[in-house]
This record gives structure tokens, C-alpha cells and sequence, in this order.
């Protein structure tokens, strides 16, 4: 048996380089392996769960440290990449091994002497690990800004939204898309803050992808999220996006006016919105008419705000049939409704050309703003506006298109 020692050091992380090496128990079985085939005394194992992309790896450095107190001088592993992904690791290992701290590395995968040829390869080898990893974060990068031109959703669909496999896009979930509309309505309404909102929308079902309740950010969040009219803001850059939307512009921009002002809720404590609450005032003073509950019925009464008044309470059901006798002294003869009628088919007919002229109009604007966009885009390209104008440009155009569909 080989006088030196050994760690076997195994590495494997989820990101996208490792997804097709082996796993840490097969490299585990093979490093032992070649330590009973060459006949190698392995000190210790070492097991590391986390990328090599970047230094600070803490059971590499355990390792690392151990060897240099002189617990071991050689170390077993899979293949150099396993070691360093990044060009700080690479060089202490490298100097490690100059300085003769490291005596020996096997790799069943990849052949390593301690002389000028072996430390040049694993020199080869650790750099192109690192270029794998630069090449493929390029190419990551390369892949979302492609999907985001083409109007693709690059991440993990939002709450209301399904990633498909095939397609690649995102699609309406069928069971939180209503909830997700329904708190874009219910907030729009300014009745109610976050908080109340969260508690409204969870009962009614509404919770995570982990199926957790979400939180009050999670709410503020969700109604300021663009995704869901239609939009895609990435970076701080609108893209227009190919999926469903959920909601219309117009509800978005109502809900973003309510959280600007910070409305509060117009009934506080569950009160009943009655039905001609802010509606008449008393003949005799002037005052609004309030209505209220007594017995189990709804009772219209002056305020009695600006002094004494002498009127007494009225019956939701009695003023009810008041007014229905009301709008019987000015029904409309028969003749004269036909009239009407007649008369609302011939504007319909004439709006519908009308609006016809008007779509076609809409459409030439859009037209018209894809024309900017291209040449807004050929600016940039021709460093005519920095990075900051030519987004700035870009999201005002992006959302005047919008606002036309």
C-alpha cells in the first residue's frame, strides 16, 4: 500500500453543468474503486452539494486546510472540474501542488503527474472547466433575451400561470387565473387594503405554488406584476408577451391608482352597502338620508345634521314602491318606445361602421409604433442612445401598443 493519504473529495450541484454528471454515490463507488485497485490509503471523505462556479466553497476549504496541516497529501476525485469551476480554486490547487503540500491527484477520467507536462494539463483542465461555465452563462443569457423578444415568459411561471413543457410558454391556469382576476377586481374597487384583501382572497382559495397562503408582498406583488395584461418587464425593459392575458389594461392601471393613494376600505367592520345609502335628502332640512337596521328591516331617516327635523323614518320597502310609482308618471307610450327602439338600431348600425373606421385607425398606430420601435432599435444598435434612453423609449412605445390592443 502507497505510504501516502488520501481524501476523496465528490462534488455535485443542481445547476445546469452538473445536471448530466454523475452522482455523488457513483463517484463515490468508483473513487473507492481505484483506491483498492492502486491500493490507496483514503484518510477521509468529503461530500460537497454546492456550484463551482465561484469560490468559497466550505467543504472544499475544510479540505484544503486539513491538507496543508498535513492530514493528507494527496486528494481522489472524478474529474478535475469537481475541484475548481473558477480561477481562484484552480490556482490555490495548482500552488498547493508547486509548493509540494500536494503531492498526488487522481482522476479516474483524467491522467495527472506532479511535473511540469502534469501540471500544465491540469492547468488545461481547470481552464476549460471555467470557460464551460463562462460559455454556458452566455448562452443562458443568449436563450432569455431570444425568448423574451419572441414574446416568451423566461422563468417560472407566476401564480395564475402554468409552464408548458411542449410549448415552452405559459398557460391560464384554469383553477387560480379566476382568483387571480378576482383580486385585481376586488382591489380596484378601493374597498379594500392588502391585508384585507389577503384574507378575502384566501378564503375564497387562493394560495402558493407550495400551497402556502401568500403573504401581503406576495399580494403587492402580484398587482404590480405587468405579466398579467399582457406585458413582460425584464430588467426594467417591456417586452410584449404572446400569453393570455388575465386581466385588461385598464383594470392593471385602476388597481395601480388605488395602491398609489393607499385607499382604505369605504365600510369598515363588514358594514351593509344598502341600496339608496347616499342617495336622497330630506326635503325638509337638507340632510343626506342614512338607512339602517332595526327587527330584521332596512329604515331610511334624515341625519338631522344641521339641526331638529321633523321627518320620521320611511321603509326600505315603502320608498321602493314610491319611486316605482314615480317612474310610472313618466313611462313612455308604446308607440313612442318603438320609436326609441328603432331609433338605438340604426346608431348600432351606424357605430358599427363607425368603429369599423376606428379599428382600422388603432392598427395603423400599432403599425405606426412598431415603425419607432424598429428604428429606435436601429438607433441603439448605431450607438445613437445609451442603454438607459433606449429602454425608456422602448417601454413608453411598448405600452402605447398596448393600451391600443
Amino acid at each position: 500500500m502507497s505510504d501516502k493519504k488520501y481524501f476523496i473529495y465528490t462534488r455535485k450541484s443542481t445547476d445546469t453543468e452538473d445536471r448530466q454528471v454523475r452522482s455523488l454515490a457513483d463517484q463515490l463507488s468508483e473513487l473507492r474503486e481505484l483506491a483498492k485497485k492502486e491500493q490507496l490509503e483514503v484518510v477521509d471523505v468529503f461530500v460537497e452539494k454546492q456550484t463551482a462556479k465561484a469560490p468559497g466553497r466550505p467543504v472544499l476549504a475544510e479540505m484544503l486546510g486539513r491538507i496543508e496541516a498535513g492530514e493528507a497529501s494527496g486528494i481522489l476525485a472524478w474529474h478535475p472540474d469537481r475541484l475548481a469551476r473558477n480561477s481562484v480554486d484552480g490556482g490555490k490547487i495548482i500552488y498547493l501542488v508547486d509548493t509540494g503540500v500536494i503531492t498526488d491527484l487522481k482522476f479516474p477520467t483524467f491522467w495527472f503527474e506532479s511535473t511540469p507536462q502534469g501540471k500544465f494539463m491540469l492547468s488545461i483542465a481547470f481552464g476549460q472547466s471555467k470557460y464551460y461555465v463562462d460559455n454556458l452563462s452566455e448562452n443562458v443569457k443568449r436563450g432569455i433575451r431570444n425568448k423574451l423578444k419572441n414574446g416568451i415568459w423566461p422563468q417560472k411561471a407566476p401564480i395564475g400561470y402554468l409552464n408548458n413543457r411542449k410549448t415552452k410558454m405559459i398557460g391560464i391556469d384554469p383553477d387560480k387565473a379566476p382568483l387571480i382576476k378576482k383580486s385585481f377586481e376586488a382591489y380596484a374597487t378601493g374597498n379594500y387594503t392588502l391585508s384585507g384583501l389577503r384574507k378575502t382572497m384566501s378564503d375564497l382559495g387562493l394560495a402558493g405554488n407550495n400551497g402556502q397562503k401568500l403573504s401581503i408582498s406576495n399580494y403587492q406583488y402580484l398587482l404590480k406584476n405587468h405579466l398579467y395584461y399582457g406585458m413582460i418587464c425584464f430588467h426594467q425593459e417591456f417586452f410584449e408577451g404572446k400569453h393570455e392575458p388575465i386581466i385588461t389594461k385598464k383594470l392593471y392601471d385602476t388597481c395601480q391608482e388605488v395602491m398609489n393613494r393607499k385607499s382604505k376600505p369605504q365600510y369598515e367592520g363588514g358594514l351593509k352597502p344598502y341600496v339608496y345609502r347616499g342617495l336622497f335628502k330630506c326635503a325638509e332640512c337638507g340632510c343626506y338620508l342614512t338607512t339602517e337596521t332595526q327587527k330584521g328591516h332596512n329604515y331610511l331617516r334624515c341625519t338631522k345634521r344641521k339641526g331638529p327635523c321633523s321627518q320620521k323614518y320611511v321603509r326600505e320597502e315603502a320608498m321602493t314602491l314610491m319611486i316605482q310609482e314615480e317612474l310610472k308618471k313618466v313611462s313612455l307610450p308604446d308607440d313612442v318606445v318603438d320609436w326609441l327602439i328603432a331609433e338605438v338600431e340604426k346608431e348600432k348600425t351606424d357605430d358599427g361602421k363607425v368603429s369599423g373606421i376606428q379599428i382600422q385607425k388603432v392598427n395603423d398606430e400599432a403599425v405606426a409604433i412598431d415603425f419607432k420601435l424598429d428604428k429606435l432599435m436601429t438607433a441603439y444598435l448605431e450607438n445613437a442612445l445609451t442603454l438607459p434612453e433606449y429602454q425608456s423609449a422602448k417601454n413608453k412605445l411598448i405600452t402605447e401598443k398596448q393600451i391600443l390592443k
